[in-house]
C-alpha cells in the first residue's frame, strides 16, 4: 500500500514538474509564476511536505512556505488566533497564605496574611515595599 501512496505521490510531483518546466522554457528568466502553478505547488506542499514540494519543482522554499501560510489565513483576513487566555472564576476566601518581606539591610520588615486577595493586589503592595526608601 506504501508503494501506492509513493507513486501516487512521483506521479503528482512529476506532473507538476513537467508543468513548472514547459512554464519555464516558454517565459523569460524572472517572469512571475502564474497563480496557478503556485497553487498546484501549494496543493502539492500540503500533501507531501514544504521541502520536498520545493526541492521537486525547484521552487525556492521560503517563497513555498509563505504562500502556504498565507493559504491557511481565514477568509476574514485575520490571523488565526494562536494563544488564548483562560481566566479562572475567583477563588473568594479559599486561598489564604502568609507573605513576609525583608530588606536586605534589614532596615524593613513586611509581613502579609492573604486571605481571598487577588495577585495584582499583592503584586501592588509588594511593589511599594520593595521601591519605598
Amino acid at each position: 500500500m506504501a508503494g501506492r501512496r509513493d507513486g501516487g505521490r512521483r506521479a503528482d510531483m512529476a506532473r507538476a514538474a513537467r508543468q513548472f518546466a514547459h512554464w519555464r522554457q516558454t517565459h523569460a528568466y524572472g517572469s512571475r509564476i502564474p497563480k496557478a502553478l503556485w497553487d498546484s505547488a501549494v496543493e502539492l506542499a500540503v500533501r507531501h511536505g514544504v521541502s520536498r514540494t520545493a526541492t521537486a519543482l525547484k521552487l525556492g522554499y521560503y517563497d513555498l512556505k509563505k504562500r502556504l501560510a498565507e493559504r491557511s489565513v481565514p477568509q476574514s483576513g485575520l490571523a488565526p488566533a494562536t494563544f488564548v487566555e483562560l481566566t479562572a472564576a475567583p477563588l473568594g476566601n479559599a486561598c489564604e497564605c502568609t507573605i513576609e518581606l525583608e530588606k536586605c539591610d534589614g532596615a524593613r520588615r513586611m509581613r502579609i496574611e492573604v486571605k481571598g486577595a487577588s495577585a495584582p493586589d499583592l503584586a501592588a503592595v509588594s511593589r511599594s515595599f520593595w521601591e519605598s526608601p
